[in-house]
This record gives C-alpha cells, sequence and structure tokens, in this order.
C-alpha cells in the first residue's frame, strides 16, 4: 500500500504580533512545551523541527525575524489532520489571532515525502513557494484539496517537469 512507503509532510510559517518576550505573547509561549508534547505523543506522529529547546522558535529561515515556522513528518494526513483541529491544539488554534498577524494566501503546505526522509527547512519554504504560485498540485497542495502519494516512477510535480514554468 502506497501510504506505507509514504509519509505526509507539512510546513507552515506564522508571524507573530510581538517578540515572544512580550506580554501579548505570554500564552502562546505558555503553551508551546503542551502543544509540542501532545504532537510528540499523537498517533501518526514521526517527526518535528526542534533545536535544544524542544521548540522551533529560534529558526528564523526568513529575513523578516518575526516569521516563526514549523516543520513536521505524520504517518498519514488523517492523523496530522486529528491532531491540528481536534483537542488541546485546535483549542490553541482559535487564539492565533491573538498572537499572530493575518497571512494570505498560503501559510501552510502539505507534501508526500518517502517513508524515513527527514525535509529540511529550505524544502518547506521551497513547496509553499510552489503552493502559493501554482496552487495545489500533488507537489504541494492543503488540507482542502490533498493529492495521494505518489506511486512508483510516478511524476510528482509537472511544473518542475516544464510543463508550466
Amino acid at each position: 500500500m502506497s501510504e506505507h512507503r509514504h509519509h505526509i509532510a507539512q510546513y507552515n510559517f506564522a508571524c507573530i504580533r510581538a517578540p515572544l518576550e512580550d506580554p501579548i505573547m505570554e500564552g502562546f509561549v505558555q503553551g508551546l512545551d503542551h502543544i509540542n508534547h501532545l504532537a510528540d505523543r499523537s498517533e501518526g506522529f514521526v517527526w518535528r523541527l526542534q533545536t535544544a529547546e524542544g521548540n522551533s522558535v529560534s529558526i528564523r529561515p526568513y529575513p523578516d525575524q518575526r516569521l516563526l515556522v514549523t516543520l513536521s513528518v505524520w504517518t498519514s494526513i488523517e492523523h496530522l489532520f486529528a491532531f491540528t483541529y481536534t483537542a488541546d491544539h485546535a483549542a490553541f488554534l482559535r487564539q492565533r489571532a491573538r498572537w499572530f498577524e493575518h497571512l494570505e494566501p498560503h501559510y501552510l503546505v502539505l507534501w508526500w515525502v518517502p517513508a524515513g526522509h527527514i525535509p529540511s527547512v529550505r524544502e518547506g519554504q521551497d513547496r509553499l513557494e510552489h503552493l502559493r504560485r501554482y496552487g495545489p498540485t500533488p507537489w504541494a497542495f492543503t488540507f482542502k484539496e490533498r493529492f495521494p502519494p505518489p506511486e512508483p516512477g510516478e511524476l510528482e510535480d509537472p511544473v518542475l517537469a516544464g510543463r508550466g514554468g
């Protein structure tokens, strides 16, 4: 079954309203450890980007230092979706407007990776840029418009193959 050969990677970024030390960011900072431990214990969780502190808030790959990134790998879209939109994490997400600026058009991207592959931040950035430029494709997509894992020998990205850019 192809789902066993592939895992789902997710990358997203958010623009903080203030430095993490600012009182308006207190709820976010206080909730980080709980949310990250919840992810680590969730069904289908494989890996997440983190430093020795156990989170990724100090990883700032963009010139705008207000942008925080997350990157993780899960065994299936269903497991990632369940973690993201149920229980404690969903309650945490509902408060995001308190801590983060509203971003458009896309700030989250999903893509299939071979089981065992750990994606880089650069890979996440490239996938998100692809999604923003071309919309959802099998190469970079969203929860709303999903694609199945690629089959062996299947071309993943027609744009990169010269059919569109």
